[in-house]
């Protein structure tokens, strides 16, 4: 036996006491499933209401919280990102209806009935801990489910303060204790133990390909999303070239560029492109030069190609310096200038940072087969971006293997919900294209299972006439 693991001081101790915590909070999540379980859409929605002032209160300092525990991104973005969930999204469910009759077709006789799924293990990204904490606790209690939220490693002290401030609110109005809860103790193999517990009804993932592996792998079903490489192409037709860029600049850099629905490649229309790229100058972007360019590469990935955990979520001002570059203080994106795609061009993957990779291109075919390159490269079924006011531009890129083709707004808050009609939401699904089972906006609708009461609307002797009756 080594040190490690002798006398209950070691690794070993602390992991099997991570495991421990697992195993608790699923349990005590289930006995509060059972005692929740036939609650009423009424009761569960003032929960939702109760839950989600409390976050909105919290928001502040919750996003504090979330700041200096990962030191990625932007404090006050994530202020906004912690009032989109607790206010725009609570106030999108408030009609949805989630348990008991949701719907009945009288010319069919069915009736339709929600009931929820049980214990969901909501899998939280370090990324936006809070943020995605908050969604996922009122989408589980929307749809009368209880949750145990695994947060990553780097954000567990946020996540589980985020959790206490809904928990004690959902008490408070007559929710069961655990019916809300979060790992303190959080180690790979405890977040595994969690998601394959027999209490265990669902799985809710976001996080790198690795998680988003591992919960495919726990033997329950799993809603989880993929990498989101996004492509946004600037098309000769677009009303205002500058606008769209300042779009681009804005949705990029919002948060240090930690939303994975957020644009990455800018796939310029040559007629276009040089006003374009004086456009993105003009509102804070830094083109880099071949030297720099290289030496960015180098900092922001490993060499396995996944984005540097160190240099994740950091000011475009502050990747500048890391690779001995001095910029002005009012630069918000650094700009990088393409030909290809692939890992011989590791700047053209996906970047939680506030890099934006740029191409031109001749046409609109040759602008529609570069952004699938991109998503190709880590991208496939997320979100494209598109700035263009020809409807046939429009119908060709939408032919792209992409679950939210975002039209002249910027991506990130196009595809998450508020300034285009998708629904509103902090989980994205990416379809069958990256393995995913979803490529909708995440809702509590996708937390219910669906029974249909179903009366004889047809002889069942007419299934023994010649045509079966028909």
């Amino acid at each position: 036996m080594t040190s490690t693991q002798s006398n209950g001081t070691g690794y070993l101790d602390a992991e099997l006491d991570a495991i421990a915590e697992a195993r608790a909070l699923a349990r005590g999540a289930r006995s509060a499933f059972e005692r929740f379980e036939g609650v009423n859409q009424e009761t569960a929605d003032h929960l939702v209401a109760v839950m989600a002032k409390a976050a909105a209160d919290a928001s502040d300092e919750l996003a504090k919280l979330a700041a200096e525990e990962t030191d990625y991104g932007v404090y006050e973005d994530k202020i906004l990102k912690n009032l989109y969930n607790a206010t725009v999204v609570a106030k999108s469910m408030e009609s949805m209806k989630t348990i008991g009759v949701l719907w009945v077709d009288e010319a069919r006789k069915v009736t339709a009935v929600g009931a929820p799924m049980g214990v969901i293990a909501g899998i939280i990204p370090v990324t936006n801990p809070t943020s995605t904490t908050i969604f996922k606790c009122l989408a589980a209690v929307k749809a009368g489910n209880a949750i145990v939220c695994a947060p990553h490693p780097r954000a567990v002290r946020c996540c589980v303060r985020t959790v206490e401030v809904m928990a004690a609110a959902a008490e408070r109005a007559g929710a069961p204790n655990g019916l809300l809860s979060c790992l303190s103790k959080v180690t790979l193999d405890a977040t595994a133990e969690l998601m394959a517990h027999p209490a265990i009804g669902l799985v809710m993932a976001t996080g790198g390909p690795g998680m988003v592996r591992a919960a495919y792998s726990s033997g329950k079903p799993t809603l989880a999303v993929g990498a989101g490489n996004v492509p946004v192409y600037i098309h000769r037709s677009v009303a205002d070239v500058s606008e769209a860029a300042l779009m681009v600049v804005t949705s990029k850099a919002f948060d240090n560029g930690t939303a994975c629905v957020a644009e990455q490649a800018v796939v310029l229309d040559e007629p276009i492109a040089d006003a374009a790229r004086a456009a993105f100058a003009d509102h804070g972007t830094f083109f880099l030069d071949q030297a720099a360019q290289e030496r960015l590469g180098q900092l922001l990935f490993t060499p396995s190609g996944a984005n540097h955990p160190d240099h994740v979520g950091k000011s475009a001002v502050e990747l500048a310096r890391r690779i001995g570059l001095t910029v002005p203080a009012e630069i918000k994106v650094l700009g990088v200038e393409l030909t290809d795609v692939g890992r011989h061009a590791p700047l053209s993957a996906e970047i939680l940072g506030p890099v934006l990779s740029f191409y031109r291109t001749a046409d609109v075919g040759a602008g529609v087969d570069k952004c699938l390159e991109v998503l190709r490269f880590g991208g496939e079924g997320h979100t494209v971006g598109l700035h263009a006011d020809d409807p046939q531009v429009v119908a060709q890129v939408a032919g792209l293997p992409a679950s939210r083709i975002v039209v002249n707004t910027p991506s990130l808050f196009g595809g998450m919900g508020y300034s285009a009609g998708t629904d509103a939401s902090f989980m994205l699904g990416t379809g069958t294209w990256s393995g995913s089972i979803v490529s909708d906006n995440v809702t509590p609708l996708h937390l219910i299972n669906i029974k249909r009461v179903a009366h004889e609307n047809r002889p069942w002797r007419d299934l023994y006439k010649p045509g079966m009756g028909v």
